[in-house]
């Protein structure tokens, strides 16, 4: 695989959801580790996006433990509010990933992010499209694929059928 047949960064995969009370801090703004929360939350629903889940790769003996993360604050998001996470994959490899996100405030009406609940129906953003909403956080997390021994392993040998999964999205 080079870097010449993959598109990197690759398109965005989009979610809504409401932030719920619990994630939020005594100040009234969602507290700062929820964030990484919803970073997962956006990598887990774009590889359902692709056709897979989480639960089928690690039946399948394959991890993917977090080596590094990275956020931004911009504006805080508080109780109630409707938000967007925007996730895209910005390097990979047969043996890493790592991923690229941006939490947006949502307006009540805006409809132009499916809600996190309508797997398969959520939109997909370009490099070029101008992500709906208005910017609140932004981060970056790195992995590593991993067997059940937590010992590096080649996507493509252990479970070609993602890893082609994700060549596909970052061809299209």
């Amino acid at each position: 695989m080079s870097k010449q047949q993959l598109n990197l960064p690759s398109n965005w995969h989009g979610i809504a959801f409401r932030v719920r009370y619990q994630e939020n801090d005594p100040m009234g703004v969602v507290y700062h580790t929820n964030y990484l929360n919803w970073f997962e939350l956006g990598r887990t629903e774009m590889i359902r996006d692709l056709g897979f889940r989480y639960r089928d790769m690690e039946q399948a003996g394959v991890l993917l433990p977090l080596i590094d993360a990275s956020l931004a604050y911009g504006r805080p998001a508080r109780y109630d509010d409707r938000v967007a996470v925007y996730t895209r994959i910005v390097n990979f490899s047969r043996l890493r990933i790592d991923y690229e996100y941006r939490i947006h405030l949502l307006a009540d009406d805006d409809l132009s992010v499916g809600d996190a609940s309508a797997a398969g129906t959520r939109p997909i953003f370009t490099a070029d499209d101008k992500l709906p909403g208005e910017p609140l956080t932004s981060g970056s997390t790195r992995h590593v694929w991993v067997n059940r021994e937590f010992a590096p392993i080649r996507l493509d040998k252990v479970l070609p059928s993602l890893y082609d999964a994700l060549v596909r999205s970052l061809q299209d």
